[in-house]
């Protein structure tokens, strides 16, 4: 069962390496250099923005990116140490904000301590069980004299035998070390649709016999998602099902597509309706949500609809200033760009979403039905969306219109009489008359109503 406080949050994603312009590549013996303390201001703006729990991306040593990992138990010295990790996370946790970080346990950098020692070794090195498909009849693509399994065919990630009880055991006293040290609430589990499950069960025996409200958020793309979540596994994956359909609907102005997402998991036949998914509009892996659109006006509506839409919330850091980002041919550093957080707050650079995402942030936090209510789709047409969401006796209408032009729209409710508050403007009441309503919709926004009878 998905623990209360997950329910109720909003996550906000940060990407340390990249937001404190730490250097690309670590060269494992320059002196620390503590760039977490400048996320500690940060703390405030994320409170500020209405979200309760942080996502903090791979801090851990690694030789590049963060999830080549190097040691499981140290902090990688670009970003600083294991104390400056601990004065964020209690700075955080001073302001009411949970802390999940990244677990990165499907594969290990090559600058991994048992990895060398078999490249040291050999066959006589006694971590060769620790390693995939470790075979000394070949020779690796980067020249090794042995082979061994990678992640999706990239050899500076190695995949680690999750099944050895000694890798076991040194991950699971990481979790360990992680959870009494820095006092995390859950871990993001990088590349889970990846990790055998019989691992996933294992974990979270360990992690919920010491903290039952533990969070396991699975990175999955593509698959079933209930083959990673449930009471034996996980407690919620990355919901990439609906995560083209959250802007390729307004790109195509095709409303239809999301529609028939949200309904496929949620409806009332949803195949995932008990599950509480974590829902994105970008991250450190995909184009940032603003260079998807010829107009920043899209980013309106496409944040209303994440806001309002079953499931848990979480926004990117910077997007919440349109910031774009695009993939390069060969990196990922475009949609992981250092930031100063002064200078984007005294800046008038999209201040007005700003205000919109704190809005539906405080929105969302105040509606039971929101967090926690059903779902049934109201009406759907190529630019305009409405949903119900119900729980416990109230009633939330949401509308959306991702058209450049105001429009009215009519809508058949389950309800004879009564009539709907505007949430985000609350001093207007629209009158429900045999079971329809007329609603005008702004351009590029949308309407979040409550019923009364």
């Amino acid at each position: 069962m998905t623990s209360q406080w997950i329910k109720e949050s909003i996550f906000y994603h940060i990407y340390p390496l990249g937001l404190c312009g730490a250097p690309e590549w670590n060269s494992l013996s320059s002196p620390v250099a503590n760039r977490l303390e400048e996320l500690i201001p940060w703390l405030d703006h994320i409170q500020s923005l209405g979200a309760n729990a942080i996502y903090l991306g791979p801090v851990f040593e690694s030789s590049s990116h963060g999830y080549d990992t190097i040691d499981y138990y140290q902090v990688d010295r670009r970003l600083g140490n294991n104390d400056a990790l601990k004065l964020f996370s209690d700075e955080a946790h001073q302001r009411g904000l949970r802390l999940v970080l990244d677990g990165v346990f499907n594969h290990v950098g090559r600058d991994f301590w048992a990895f060398k020692d078999v490249q040291q070794l050999g066959e006589d090195s006694a971590y060769c069980g620790w390693f995939h498909n470790l075979s000394f009849n070949e020779v690796s693509p980067m020249g090794d004299p042995f082979n061994y399994e990678s992640w999706q065919g990239h050899y500076r990630l190695v995949k680690l035998n999750l099944s050895h009880p000694h890798v076991r055991a040194h991950l699971f006293d990481a979790v360990a070390m992680w959870m009494e040290q820095f006092n995390i609430e859950g871990l993001r589990l990088d590349a889970a649709d990846s990790i055998d499950l019989d691992f996933l069960r294992a974990l979270h025996n360990f992690t919920k016999l010491k903290r039952p409200d533990f969070y396991l958020l699975g990175e999955v793309v593509h698959g079933n998602y209930r083959d990673w979540v449930n009471p034996e596994t996980l407690d919620s994956v990355t919901n990439y099902q609906c995560y083209k359909g959250l802007y390729s609907s307004l790109v195509e102005a095709n409303y239809f597509e999301i529609a028939y997402g949200i309904n496929r998991q949620f409806g009332a036949d949803g195949i995932y309706k008990d599950l509480c998914l974590y829902n994105f509009v970008d991250n450190h892996d995909v184009d940032r949500a603003a260079s998807k659109f010829d107009s920043p006006a899209m980013l309106y509506p496409l944040y209303l609809l994440l806001f309002t839409m079953p499931g848990i919330p979480s926004v990117y850091y910077g997007s919440e200033w349109g910031i774009g980002g695009v993939k390069g041919q060969w990196t990922d550093a475009p949609l992981r760009p250092a930031l100063e957080l002064p200078q984007l707050c005294s800046s008038t650079m999209k201040a007005d979403l700003l205000k919109a995402i704190q809005g539906l942030a405080e929105l969302r936090t105040s509606s039971p039905a929101i967090k926690y209510g059903d779902y049934k789709e109201l009406f759907v047409d190529n630019q305009q969306f409405a949903f119900l969401r119900q729980f416990e006796g109230q009633k939330i209408v949401i509308a959306l219109n991702s058209s450049s032009c105001s429009v009215d729209l009519t809508l058949d409710l389950p309800w004879e009489t009564g009539n709907l508050v505007d949430l985000l403007s609350p001093e207007t009441r629209i009158d429900v008359n045999k079971g329809s309503v007329k609603l005008a919709l702004s351009a590029t926004w949308g309407r979040v109503l409550s019923y009364e009878p």
